[in-house]
């Protein structure tokens, strides 16, 4: 069942399960794309292809609000809200560690740019990944962080450690952004092996990042939507 948050004639935002894929690959896993079409065909009976606009994606180890363009108008909108950053994104994290500060910035230059919508509709992850890997260029990444709540201690490999919740605010998108600077900061995402290999992978394979709001406007009457989820639970045991 598909957790929308949000649906107008030009957009619609849904939550995205830890561990799901927002487009199809060539792996043939499930889509939250391809759900989402199969709903919108199902509830207005449309015949043929349904049009579904991509204008940007969480990694499948992550959960959080996903938006999609309905119509061109509306991908192509929201679309051009993600190039100017006027869309404000919230992101939860469960990092392994403690910042030595409450809250703080991050600005460094990070290999492997992002790409907008116009770049990568038509690609699936592997050739995504493809692409990043011919980039030569390195682009500046911020964010924002502060730290919600100190969370249970545990014992790790190198000696005692905590779990510490944190409130992320990305300035720009770049491609694994959150992993790769919270990682650089020396607190990693829980779970993330990609970019912390003496991690264990959690039981479902999810990391502790959540996308938890997301401010927008609307495709053709320009009022502010705010949209906001509930951390996951599963994140109590760490909290």
């Amino acid at each position: 069942m598909i957790n929308i948050l949000y649906e107008d004639n030009h957009i619609i935002a849904v939550v995205k399960p830890a561990g799901v894929l927002t487009q199809g690959d060539s792996s043939g896993d499930p889509s939250l794309m391809e759900e989402v079409k199969k709903y919108l065909k199902e509830k207005y009976k449309k015949p043929g292809n349904v049009f579904l606009g991509l204008v940007h994606r969480l990694d499948k180890p992550v959960s959080g609000i996903v938006l999609f363009g309905k119509t061109s108008k509306g991908a192509s909108r929201l679309s051009e809200q993600f190039r100017n950053h006027t869309v404000q994104k919230t992101y939860h994290a469960i990092v392994v560690g403690k910042p030595k500060e409450s809250r703080g910035v991050i600005t460094e230059k990070i290999n492997k740019i992002s790409f907008f919508a116009e770049g990568f509709t038509n690609k699936s992850d592997a050739e995504l990944l493809q692409e990043i890997k011919k980039a030569t260029k390195t682009r500046t990444a911020e964010l924002s962080w502060e730290v919600v709540k100190v969370g249970k201690p545990f014992d790790a490999a190198q000696g005692k450690s905590v779990y510490t919740l944190l409130k992320i605010l990305p300035k720009t998108g770049r491609f694994h952004q959150i992993r790769v600077q919270m990682a650089n900061m020396g607190c990693p995402i829980l779970g993330d092996v990609k970019y912390s290999p003496s991690q264990k992978q959690l039981p479902d394979k999810s990391i502790g990042l959540a996308a938890t709001a997301i401010s927008f406007k609307s495709a053709t009457e320009g009022k502010t939507i705010n949209l906001e989820i509930p951390l996951p639970e599963s994140w109590n045991k760490y909290t």
